[in-house]
């Protein structure tokens, strides 16, 4: 559920396909998966976006009311992480990547702290590791990106801190690329 991850097993002997050939765990190969959750973190409101199967498209899933303090809004999202284990649809969560506010010069903003300090916060609740990715832009894009298919701001509005939250993940998903062991050794 999320990334494929290529990791090297002990090779068994004596099985092949009718072809020939080897399946993955003969051929010494089998892929794991792993589940990304994207973070727009917000003083009012914490948008939530999930990678696929593969970690190549991220989707907005949802927003929570946050909390009164970035550790409350961290406790809030640590919840959802856990509830995440054993809801089928979803399952685990392997990894966070919480949006890092910047100006556009590339200096911090008055949110930037509260986002970093939300983010470790999460990653001691959690034990995930916890990415921050700059998400410059991000809530216009999502904006604009919502008025093309609705035209009610207050609608839009409903759905902004998840579609944002989902172009922070798609950032990173796409900066990142495929992983793969032999290229995580490199």
């Amino acid at each position: 559920m999320g990334a494929t991850h290529f990791c090297k097993s002990v090779p068994r002997t004596g099985s092949a396909r009718k072809d020939g050939g080897l399946s993955g765990a003969e051929s010494g190969w089998y892929a794991t998966r792993m589940r990304l959750l994207g973070v727009d973190f917000g003083q009012r409101r914490i948008g939530l976006a999930l990678s696929d199967d593969t970690a190549l498209l991220a989707r907005p899933w949802r927003s929570l009311a946050a909390g009164m303090t970035p550790a409350q809004s961290a406790a809030g999202v640590a919840g959802v992480v856990g509830a995440c284990r054993d809801d089928a649809d979803v399952g685990p969560i392997q990894s966070v990547v919480v949006g890092l506010p910047r100006r556009l010069n590339g200096s911090d903003t008055d949110q930037t702290q509260p986002a970093r300090d939300f983010a470790q916060a999460l990653a001691a609740l959690t034990g995930l590791d916890v990415h921050l990715q700059d998400e410059r832009l991000s809530s216009h894009e999502a904006d604009a990106r919502l008025a093309e298919r609705e035209p009610d701001w207050r609608r839009r509005k409903a759905q902004l801190d998840a579609a944002s939250a989902a172009i922070i993940l798609q950032d990173y998903l796409d900066e990142r690329g495929p992983r793969t062991e032999s290229a995580e050794k490199k």
